[in-house]
């Protein structure tokens, strides 16, 4: 399982939950996929990370860092 991060937010506009991912906010469009529920956008994200993974391995494009939650 990867480590990346995913903020999922409704839209009322989409009438659909919208899927970010920060950690690849440089190098695709966000928001970067969605689903008509939270469960459906939370496995169509993972699908893009994954997706966004494997093509950068084999373009050779440097491959961003999970973020972690620092806690004091």
């Amino acid at each position: 399982m990867n480590r990346y991060s995913m903020i999922v937010e409704w839209s009322d506009e989409d009438q659909l939950f919208l899927v970010t991912i920060p950690e690849f906010a440089d190098l695709v469009v966000m928001p970067c996929t969605c689903g008509k529920n939270r469960s459906e956008a939370i496995h169509h994200g993972e699908e893009v990370i994954e997706m966004y993974l494997e093509a950068w391995l084999a373009e050779g494009v440097a491959i961003p860092e999970p973020k972690t939650l620092q806690v004091a």
